[in-house]
């Protein structure tokens, strides 16, 4: 059986309950930089408006001014152009551009080999690995299923191109997904891109699609008003989270895809990249931002109902995970058919 799989250096870490308080956000020690921002800074999605990367990135951008965490101000803009070509081509040609930076996911590793666009993740200096996101198989909940295997059943039954899997963007992540579980449980869904993952929740709460594989931060509003049903996460566990979020449900009450008998799993960077040609203090000024980031209150929150795997990296071990994932990349790509030749 195909099994999809991204590189991964650690399990889902257990989530923290309890909440950071405003004096101990005001007790943080106040570090002496040899380098700071002397200007706005642009933080580049290359991604649409709604989805998993842009929702990180302008509560980033909230968590920052809300706590003085910088003194300049820290704009969002979106270039989604050519499945984030165009964010990521702005980044490699903005070499020691010191006040840019970008949100990653998967596109930075499938955009070039589904495009040809000339980039790579070595043209940007890495800084630090935010946390990784799931992916959850999504239905409508006026759909009769209620488990993932009553859901690929009914696809199988239906025959190839009857069923409909809506997803953010053409050759990314969602449709590599969606490519392992069409080779795993020999199902044919007919993919349908589109912009954001905000639009995929909308199309499939409108039942223009028939399912999608939304990550959990993209869908959650969803299946709290009872419009989506979740039928599994593609990890190999259960998402830790015990609070109920939809009812009485929780996100550990969503099974493994694995448990399901849909032996697919697949998870994404959320992480952060720069121009390439700058300093280390410039990299360690905004290491030391999102280190502190990480320690608000909203932070934590924004993990916890996105169902995070809090994992965080810099320096050399983020920069071996981001070789490795590219590796991976390549051969999932390439082994669906989706790489450009």
């Amino acid at each position: 059986m195909k099994v999809v799989k991204h590189p991964r250096l650690a399990t889902a870490a257990t989530f923290a309950t309890a909440v950071l308080g405003a004096t101990a956000l005001s007790a943080l020690p106040t570090t002496a930089f040899a380098w700071e921002p002397t200007k706005s800074v642009e933080f580049v999605v290359p991604a649409g408006t709604g989805g998993g990367a842009d929702q990180m990135a302008r509560m980033i951008q909230g968590v920052i001014q809300k706590n003085n965490l910088m003194k300049q101000p820290i704009v969002v803009v979106n270039k989604s152009g050519g499945a984030g070509a165009e964010g990521f081509l702005d980044i490699k040609g903005s070499k020691g551009e010191e006040h840019k930076i970008i949100i990653t996911l998967s596109n930075l590793f499938t955009t070039p080999l589904a495009t040809g666009v000339p980039f790579s993740y070595k043209d940007m200096t890495p800084v630090a690995m935010l946390a990784l996101d799931n992916f959850v198989l999504w239905v409508n909940t006026a759909s009769p299923y209620q488990s993932a295997k009553e859901f690929i059943d009914a696809v199988k039954t239906a025959g190839p191109n009857k069923y409909k899997m809506g997803g953010t963007g053409s050759k990314q992540e969602d449709q590599i997904i969606t490519v392992g579980i069409d080779a795993t449980a020999g199902t044919k869904f007919t993919y349908i891109p589109y912009k954001g993952g905000g639009d995929v929740a909308a199309q499939l709460v409108g039942n223009h699609v028939n399912s999608s594989v939304n990550n959990p931060i993209e869908a959650v509003s969803q299946w709290r008003a009872g419009a989506l049903r979740p039928l599994c996460v593609f990890d190999d566990e259960r998402i830790p989270l015990k609070e109920p979020i939809a009812g009485t449900q929780s996100w550990n009450d969503i099974p493994t895809c694995k448990e399901s008998g849909l032996d697919v799993t697949y998870t994404m960077l959320r992480g952060i990249m720069m121009p390439a040609g700058v300093s280390k203090d410039v990299v360690d000024y905004y290491v030391d931002l999102f280190q502190k980031v990480r320690e608000t209150p909203e932070w934590k929150d924004f993990m916890e109902k996105g169902a995070f795997n809090t994992t965080f990296m810099t320096g050399d071990d983020y920069t071996k995970w981001l070789a490795s994932a590219d590796e991976q990349h390549r051969k999932l790509m390439t082994d669906a058919g989706l790489a450009k030749k």
